[in-house]
Formats: structure tokens, sequence, C-alpha cells
């Protein structure tokens, strides 16, 4: 009887799973039935079988998880055992804040590190958004100013992605893809080895991907993977979920105060004395408007 071994899931093919063992070595798995979904990022036990294939007989505990909205009320996991998301800005397109807010709740929610990361310095319409970008690091987010064009910020970029699993995020046009590119030059050959073993043809490059990065760490590349949805947050936690209102989260008159127009409110006290950005609780309204929360309210 063969050895059951511990390995990664590197990516989905097909109906089957890439998982690579201890020694690199990359093993198409097939799953059990009733065993659920295995994301990128698992670590699995698994049993070689005919083939020089395998067979995953169970997905280990995960320490992190993203999810993504699927249909029917759903949701479906995108990446397993995170340890930062990067969120990707850049000039242009214009940004979406709301969307950035959206991924760093779900970050703190999850207890996953969350970055920014400016690309497309070179271009002349960087500089207006410092003003935007100094409210996250009042918040104590890191923020990286980077080019992929030129190269500028790359290398104290990967100074932080050198250990533990990274995953980037962010909308479509703000290059992702050549980020993902400029932190791994080998990527094409790792596309190749994936497809030798799947024989399915080319690996698709749609589907979620864990490359090792040159300089250490892991990064999972999930291309078309823009949003995580706000599911599995009550309306109440996301207050908790925005660092910056956290010296304020239990000073308000009320313990269920829910920050928008009760009386009393640090939150709201802190924005109107400008200690709190306004933008960011603004977003926050929206964002709790999107939880489902029955509150009406303005912001412009």
């Amino acid at each position: 009887m063969e050895e059951v071994r511990e390995g990664r899931v590197v990516c989905h093919l097909g109906k089957g799973l890439a998982v690579e063992d201890e020694n690199g070595h990359i093993v198409l798995c097939h799953t059990r039935r009733r065993l659920g979904d295995a994301a990128v990022g698992d670590r699995v036990r698994w049993e070689p079988c005919e083939g020089e294939q395998g067979r995953v007989l169970e997905i280990l505990p995960r320490r992190s998880s993203l999810v993504r909205p699927a249909y029917g009320g759903r949701v479906r996991i995108v990446a397993a055992n995170l340890d930062r998301v990067c969120v990707v800005l850049a000039p242009e397109p214009e940004p979406d804040w709301l969307l950035a807010d959206q991924i760093l709740a779900v970050c703190e929610r999850r207890d996953i590190a969350a970055l920014l990361v400016l690309n497309k310095t070179d271009l002349p319409g960087a500089p207006a958004l410092d003003e935007a970008l100094r409210d996250y690091e009042s918040a104590g987010y890191g923020v990286f100013r980077i080019s992929t064009r030129t190269g500028a910020g790359l290398d104290t970029l990967k100074q932080v992605l050198h250990t533990g699993c990274s995953m980037l995020s962010g909308q479509s046009g703000v290059g992702k893809s050549s980020l993902t590119n400029a932190l791994l030059p080998d990527r094409n050959l790792r596309v190749g080895e994936l497809s030798a073993h799947s024989g399915l043809g080319r690996h698709t490059t749609t589907s979620a991907t864990l490359y090792h990065l040159p300089e250490g760490g892991e990064l999972i590349d999930s291309p078309g993977v823009a949003v995580f949805g706000l599911a599995e947050m009550a309306p109440t936690e996301l207050a908790q979920a925005y660092r910056d209102f956290r010296p304020y989260l239990g000073k308000c008159r009320f313990n269920d105060c829910r920050h928008v127009k009760d009386k009393g409110c640090a939150v709201r006290e802190a924005v109107e004395a400008g200690t709190l950005a306004s933008a960011r609780y603004e977003r926050y309204l929206k964002l709790l408007d999107r939880l489902g929360s029955a509150v009406e309210f303005s912001a412009g």
C-alpha cells in the first residue's frame, strides 16, 4: 500500500487538482466524493495511484480563506492559507476606492494582512492620488508606489512579498497581469509544466495558480477575480473591519451604535473633527447599505 503524503494545491486542472509534493514535484490528483471543494493554497493529504497520478484523501484545516459570490446565493473559495492581499490601484483607470475598502474590510474580517500597491506611477495623474492614499497610511496600511513599465519600486515590494503567500486583487486595467509577470519572470515555464502534467493541453490562465517567487514566498495569481464578497459579515461587524474606526469604537453613547445617525457616536464625531477621513466614512456607509442595513444616508 502506498504511503499517504502531504502536498499543496497549486491549481485546478480539468476535474483534477495539481498538487505539489514536499519535493516540489507536481502530481495530477483526483478527489474523493463528498470531500468538499479544494482551493488553490489548500494543504491536502493524498496517496499515489496508477499512472503517476494521485488521489486526494483529505483537505487539511485552513488558517485563512477568501471567498467570492457564486450563483444561488452561495460562495466559492478563491484561495486558502493566504498571508496577505495586495490591493492594486492605478491613476488609470480611476481608482475604485469603494472596491478597495471592501477588499480591505474582508481581509480584516478574515485576519489576512493587506497592503495597497499604486501601479503606473510614471503616469502624470499619479501624484493626485497621494491625498487619498494618505488616508490608508494613517489607518496603518502599507502603501507601495511602483511602475511595472520603469521598474520603479519593485525591489521594495519584493522584499515584503518574500515570505508567506500573497495574492493580487483590484479592478481591471490596473496592471495586475503586468505586476505578476514582473514578479514571476519564469511564469510561462511554470504554466508549461502544469500543462505537461495535466494531459489536457495548455493550462488556462483563467484559473487561479500558486507560484513560488524567485526571492522567496508564494504568489497566487487569480485572473479575473477582483471582488471578494462581504458574505458571512454581519452589518454590526463592518465597523470593526475598518481599522481606523477602532480607536473610537466602544466610546459611543450607545453600545449598539451603528455609526450612522446615532446620537453620541464617537465615530461620527471624529469625522466631524477631521481626525477620521470623511471619504473612508462615506464609503463605510455605502458598504453598510450593501450588507442589508435598512439605513438611509446621503454621501457625496
